[in-house]
């Protein structure tokens, strides 16, 4: 689905809450081409995305409106601005007319897909279930398995470092080289580099921003989980983790039982991290406008293993006119984990 064309530039203010017990906060909410994109109001970095198709209105009629990105989500949103609601009611006006027997083809879709599924427990591999069920999941699904899975791996990393001006660096830091999609978290213990988990999440070793005397080294290691994300799916390895019957119960319900990602965290830190494409890290540098020289030292400074991307570095001739970072904020982000 992509968004109507008369909203694509469409954003307003709005209340968020990401519990039923959580305090209100004021947001900035954009219309996307398949999402609500709801972000902070002063370091615009990205909180959440909620599919299109699947938001739930709570309170039909009245104004504000109330939003939920599914019926069993804990997060809402209220908002008063007549054109978001417009255009929201009007997606799924068009969604529903292009649905003329809704009842009769959810049904023959659900007993397709629990034939499939039966079909692919007996006569194939059981890891047709996880790749079908990990391609199957939204946005928000795959972000609060992702956090879910955080929550489990701190345990053993502690809690992320949160002070906060090292937190509007890191906002500042994730939309200059991944835009508004994801989060990215730094652990104060336990990872060797970094990590990444469903829904756009990296995590990052606190060495690599207190370790290093320039930004690129961090900047160079989140472009490459980003690579690896996109290359082998994170959602993969936790739906093995979580076993055939919870990622059954998974597609069927849209639920996945806390207890199947209870040990995670122990999976994920011993795990080595697969290598990623030359060539493709040389050209995501490029694109992103950051050296591959600093990164490539910080993984061997010998430099003999990484030959490749110190002679190839885009910017080895001459610095590119995008910093990483401001001065002020690397030095901000240096200091995350002091507050």
């Amino acid at each position: 689905m992509t968004a109507l064309q008369e909203y694509q530039r469409l954003e307003c203010t709005g209340l968020w809450r990401d519990r039923p017990d959580g305090q209100r906060r004021e947001v900035i909410v954009s219309f996307g081409d398949a999402t609500l994109v709801i972000s902070e109001t002063r370091s615009a970095r990205a909180l959440t995305h909620w599919s299109l198709p699947a938001v739930v209105r709570l309170n039909p009629g009245e104004v504000p409106a109330r939003f939920s990105p599914d019926p069993e989500a804990d997060e809402e949103l209220e908002l008063d601005d007549e054109a978001m609601i417009a255009a929201v009611s009007k997606v799924h006006s068009l969604i529903e007319a292009r649905r003329p027997h809704p009842g009769r083809l959810r049904t023959a879709l659900l007993g397709s897909a629990l034939a499939a599924v039966l079909g692919a427990l007996v006569f194939w591999m059981p890891n047709a279930l996880v790749t079908h069920t990990a391609a199957a999941l939204p946005f928000a699904k795959r972000q609060a398995i992702g956090r879910a899975a955080l929550a489990d791996l701190t345990r053993l990393t502690g809690l992320p470092c949160a002070a906060a001006e090292g937190q509007e660096a890191l906002g500042r830091l994730h939309g200059r080289l991944l835009g508004p999609a994801g989060e990215i978290f730094i652990l104060p213990e336990g990872l060797k580099r970094s990590a990444i988990l469903p829904g756009g999440i990296v995590l990052l070793a606190r060495a690599l921003v207190e370790d290093q005397e320039v930004p690129e080294v961090a900047a160079g290691e989140i472009l490459a989980a980003d690579l690896r994300s996109g290359a082998t799916d994170p959602l993969i390895a936790i739906l093995r983790h979580a076993g055939l019957r919870a990622t059954f119960r998974l597609l069927t319900t849209g639920d996945l039982p806390n207890a199947a990602i209870d040990g995670y965290g122990e999976t994920l830190l011993s795990r080595s991290q697969p290598p990623v494409a030359e060539k493709a890290l040389l050209d995501r540098f490029a694109a992103a406008g950051v050296p591959s020289g600093p990164y490539a030292y910080s993984l061997d400074p010998s430099g003999e293993s990484v030959l490749g991307l110190i002679e190839a570095d885009p910017f080895r001739a001459g610095p590119s006119d995008r910093p990483v970072l401001a001065d002020a904020d690397w030095v901000a982000l240096q200091g995350i984990c002091s507050g």
